[in-house]
């Protein structure tokens, strides 16, 4: 990879924007160095990664979807042809 290039887009701010499993990473990390301090806190961090971890589930579904209607979309524009 060529680092001048991947250097210039940052600084720049041409490089893309962090995929949707990278933002639900970052979540996961943050809520397992969280230390409950009662009972409370405990039990909302466990509805939290419970939620995260639908929404992950949700986002590998989606994005399953999204590739399908590619492929679709991929034989549509060859079938034109």
């Amino acid at each position: 990879m060529d680092f001048r290039r991947v250097t210039r887009q940052f600084l720049l701010g041409e490089s893309a924007a962090p995929s949707i499993a990278s933002y639900i990473q970052s979540i996961s990390e943050v809520l397992q160095s969280i230390t409950p301090r009662s009972r409370t806190d405990e039990r909302r961090i466990e509805v939290a990664k419970a939620n995260l971890k639908e929404v992950k589930r949700h986002s590998r579904r989606l994005q399953e979807r999204v590739n399908v209607l590619e492929e679709q979309i991929q034989v549509l524009e060859e079938s034109k042809e």
